[in-house]
């Protein structure tokens, strides 16, 4: 449990830095790379979601296992 807590942290942290580094890059270019972007926010999204989604299914099999 640790562990995602600090893998989600990582990734909040690495998503302010690319943010960041976009603004700067728009700013002195005038151009935003779009597909970049995107690709970037869905990579992460991705990753935090299949670890919401292996920590809700240890939680169900917990659960199961409790419950017979």
């Amino acid at each position: 449990m640790k562990f995602s807590k600090v893998i989600v942290s990582i990734v909040v942290f690495m998503n302010l830095i690319f943010t960041a580094a976009v603004l700067i890059i728009f700013y002195r270019v005038g151009n935003e790379p779009a597909v970049l972007i995107g690709a970037w926010f869905a990579f992460t999204t991705g990753e935090l979601w299949a670890m919401a989604s292996i920590r809700k299914a240890k939680a169900r099999s917990q659960r199961g296992e409790n419950e017979s």
